[in-house]
């Protein structure tokens, strides 16, 4: 099974022009971008884009969103999270419109990829889950669904992005604002067998945890993809 795709996996370098095609806020932080890429290499499940803003003064700031769309999906879907102080995040929140145009670079990633045909597991918290929604939609857009065993994580249902989509699937879901709604190495355990890969997108703290969760639960730690994200100074 293609566990290991054998190519490099990151897309063109130079900056390319996105024209935003539509825009979702499911939620007063988060955002869902929706953009068109001409000539754009198609993304495998877990890539990320990089996103540049430039100000009048030639000031620049990027940041890296992932893919939540599908592959085959006609358009790039990114996931944002409105940050406190965020210049990025915060005018992909507050201030874009459809129709406006973004520079953009990618997709970039060659170790946090699933193809679809190789049995895994995958856990996210927070807006952790992007890529795991890629992954979700690429299992069900190519009938390999029994391959993906999912569990997510936040700390209230708005905090969590694609929750009816995991829901749907069947994934193991722990809003932590509920006592004793946490994900655990005994949650997960039933998640691992069989699974060849296991991927974690989170938080610093996040990603540890269920790293060694996924582990005691029987998944060879190098057989363990991580991703892990934070604020940016």
């Amino acid at each position: 099974m293609d566990c290991f795709p054998a190519t490099a996996l990151t897309g063109a370098t130079r900056w390319q022009t996105a024209v935003i095609r539509e825009i979702h806020r499911p939620t007063d932080r988060i955002v869902m971008l929706r953009l068109e890429i001409p000539d754009r290499m198609m993304h495998l499940a877990g890539q990320h884009y990089v996103v540049r803003l430039t100000a009048d003064d030639g000031y620049t700031a990027s940041r890296s969103y992932s893919v939540s769309s599908a592959p085959a999906d006609e358009l790039v879907e990114l996931c944002v999270e409105r940050l406190d102080d965020g210049e990025v995040s915060g005018y992909l929140y507050d201030a874009v419109e459809v129709g406006d145009s973004l520079e953009v670079r990618g997709p970039i990633g060659g170790w946090f990829v699933w193809t679809g045909h190789c049995p895994a597991v995958a856990v996210g918290g927070g807006t952790g889950v992007a890529p795991l929604a890629a992954m979700l939609r690429l299992a069900a857009a190519g009938g390999h669904s029994d391959q993906l065993r999912l569990a997510v994580s936040a700390r209230t249902a708005d905090r969590l992005p694609f929750l009816d989509e995991f829901r749907a699937a069947g994934a193991v879901v722990a809003l932590t604002a509920s006592a004793g709604s946490r994900l655990t190495a005994a949650a997960l355990r039933p998640l691992v067998g069989g699974a060849e890969l296991g991927f974690v997108c989170g938080s610093a703290g996040f990603a540890e945890a269920m790293s060694v969760a996924l582990n005691e639960g029987g998944l060879a730690a190098d057989r363990i993809r991580v991703e892990r994200f934070g604020p940016t100074g």
